[in-house]
């Protein structure tokens, strides 16, 4: 089994040493992903420069890189079909303002409300895209390359994994997947192997990103076509972004600052629309890969993105001759290392909903997107919570002097529980008072007030009373419409406290 380096005393040798590295593994990726969004190769690089550089700078996470990525670039798909390049622009501009508007907002709080089952599923669900992704270099052109050249390629993948697992035990002077990469490239030239290089993906030209204002008609049209485009990339970047973080944060044993990464991810895609780029987030392969080699400062990422523009400008034919078996064999350790391996054996040893849950993200994952695993797993989640919770509500019962009747309640009381709550209460049988006692219990939501409101109805049909006791202030207010009904005990109501933006 790999297992991560979780050196965050790292020496600056080593983030920098790590920052190259990941610059070489981030160039196969952001020419892909450029085929994916169907622009022009050198975009998609230009992209991974400008996002690692200003989030590494000003984000809220040392050591996580970000870049162009596969799930922005498939939302950005259809648009540059049908509007062209100059429209994705802008609407890489306007998913910068919106996650600006987030991180300004403190809406970065709320990755803490997605459950650990979630976190797991998307962190499978990843790691199997990467995983996926990579056989698209096992392609040449449209047809699956076979014979020699598969088992060369093979061969090659094989050969750079073993030397990312035993190099360590050699020396740490140097981090082993950079070494594996100058293992092989040297290896292929000297022994002029035939396979595919950097360079049969595209041509890497040399040259600085320019600065340039989207040719777009500043009207409402515009606003109407990139603004579904804008708000749906704004958001798989900033879950992406927040989840990986998240990951890295459990990883190192560190916290890093949510709504910072979120403002950091917003200037870096504004920028990026300024100066030809696709838009972009964090990327879990590379944060790995780059936590891995000891990159846990904010200098590996500033590293790895201008040792990306120099391979651009200086190295572009150095650059072109590493083979993407190299590559490909880096991606495949990212990918055992990411996987929680241990949830297999957890399957059958945690509830089923959890275990449910899981399996449920990771193919939403694997199908559709981040964005929509992420939701539909707090949905599955939140159903599971509501569904337990509603089953634990009690009640007891006793007497007063006076021949009342008290029902005590204990647990919850909302949309799930309503029905267990209206099955304790024996309106033809209790006596002419009645007194509900809210000390141990909390009404949460409208469905718990009309549970309330329809029992109330049916004692008072009966020519009875019933009375509210220890209620909270909230819930006084939700039971306003049961006033004439109501008995309320001030002295004795519990208070409730809401989360605040200080741990954001």
């Amino acid at each position: 089994m790999y297992e991560l380096n979780q050196k965050m005393n790292s020496s600056m040798k080593d983030n920098i040493l790590s920052g190259v590295t990941v610059a070489l593994a981030l160039v196969p990726e952001a020419i892909a992903f450029s085929f994916i969004a169907g622009v022009e190769p050198m975009m998609g690089l230009y992209t991974a420069f400008i996002i690692a550089l200003i989030t590494s700078l000003i984000g809220g996470r040392p050591g996580m890189i970000s870049g162009a990525t596969g799930a922005v670039a498939i939302v950005v798909a259809e648009l540059v079909i049908s509007k062209g390049v100059e429209y994705l622009f802008a609407a890489v501009i306007l998913m910068g303002i919106i996650q600006i508007l987030a991180g300004v907002l403190k809406l970065g709080k709320f990755i803490r409300f997605v459950p650990h089952t979630v976190m797991i599923g998307f962190v499978n669900g990843l790691a199997m895209i990467i995983f996926i992704a990579q056989f698209e270099q096992f392609k040449d052109g449209h047809n699956w390359i076979s014979g020699s050249k598969l088992y060369i390629m093979l061969g090659l993948i094989f050969l750079t994994m073993a030397i990312i697992k035993l190099f360590p035990k050699l020396t740490k002077v140097v981090p082993s997947t950079l070494a594996s990469i100058i293992a092989v490239t040297v290896l292929v030239k000297a022994l002029n192997i035939d396979t595919k290089t950097v360079g049969d993906l595209a041509v890497i030209s040399g040259g600085l990103p320019k600065f340039h204002i989207p040719a777009v008609p500043l009207n409402l049209d515009l606003l109407i076509t990139i603004l579904p485009y804008s708000i749906v990339m704004a958001t798989i970047g900033l879950i992406e972004s927040l989840m990986t973080m998240t990951i890295i944060d459990e990883t190192t044993d560190t916290r890093g600052q949510g709504n910072r990464e979120c403002i950091g991810q917003g200037i870096a895609n504004m920028v990026c629309g300024v100066f030809g780029g696709m838009g972009g987030c964090a990327m879990i392969g590379q944060s790995m890969l780059n936590i891995q080699s000891g990159g846990t400062r904010r200098a590996s990422g500033i590293t790895a993105a201008l040792a990306l523009l120099s391979f651009i400008v200086l190295g572009s034919s150095l650059l072109s001759i590493i083979p993407i078996a190299s590559l490909v064999g880096i991606m495949f350790v990212v990918v055992i290392a990411t996987f929680e391996w241990s949830s297999l054996n957890k399957l059958n040893k945690i509830p089923k909903s959890d275990a449910f849950v899981i399996i449920a993200v990771t193919i939403v994952t694997v199908l559709t997107n981040l964005a929509v695993s992420v939701a539909v797993g707090i949905i599955l989640s939140a159903l599971v919570f509501a569904w337990n919770k509603g089953k634990i509500i009690s009640v007891n019962t006793s007497f007063e002097q006076d021949g009342t009747k008290v029902y005590v309640l204990g647990g919850p009381l909302f949309f799930a529980s309503t029905q267990n709550f209206m099955e304790f209460f024996n309106v033809n049988e209790d006596p002419d008072n009645v007194i509900i006692d809210f000390i141990n219990s909390h009404v949460h939501d409208h469905s718990a007030i009309a549970a309330i409101d329809s029992l109330t109805a049916k004692y008072v049909a009966n020519g009875k009373t019933i009375h509210l006791r220890h209620l909270s202030p909230e819930c006084k207010i939700l039971l306003e419409n049961a006033k004439e009904f109501v008995e309320i005990n001030i002295v004795e109501d519990p208070n409730y406290h809401v989360v605040s933006n200080k741990l954001a």
